[in-house]
């Protein structure tokens, strides 16, 4: 996957908005305000953080080397993928649609009804 792809399946997420709030290098994926993924336009390889539950976070990290913990995030709910080549598609989705339905989750009622 490339940047364009990881920045159309975040953005076909119902309730999906992007922005650069942390400068233009940055994309940042909200849904309800609060971000779901973060992309750095200008890695290379590119980079994506993704919220995570905190036991599967780490079992990612140990399963797969180019999944480390969250770059400037926190470490316990957020995972950075290097999309290095080695990183499948589906599970990339599969990361991406987690880390969405946590923060969906975590937003008020009325917000998540809107969204369903």
């Amino acid at each position: 996957m490339n940047i364009e792809t990881l920045r159309e399946y975040c953005l076909a997420k119902v309730g999906s908005q992007e922005s650069f709030p942390f400068g233009e290098v940055t994309l940042v994926f909200k849904v309800g305000g609060k971000i779901f993924a973060l992309m750095d336009t200008e890695s290379r390889p590119t980079t994506i953080n993704l919220k995570c539950d905190p036991e599967r976070a780490v079992q990612l990290r140990e399963t797969y080397s180019f999944v480390a913990p969250g770059y400037h995030m926190n470490k316990k709910h957020w995972n950075t993928i290097t999309i290095d080549g080695n990183v499948r598609s589906t599970d990339i989705q599969e990361w991406i649609d987690h880390s969405y339905e946590l923060v969906k989750k975590s937003l008020p009622k009325t917000v998540q009804a809107q969204l369903n």
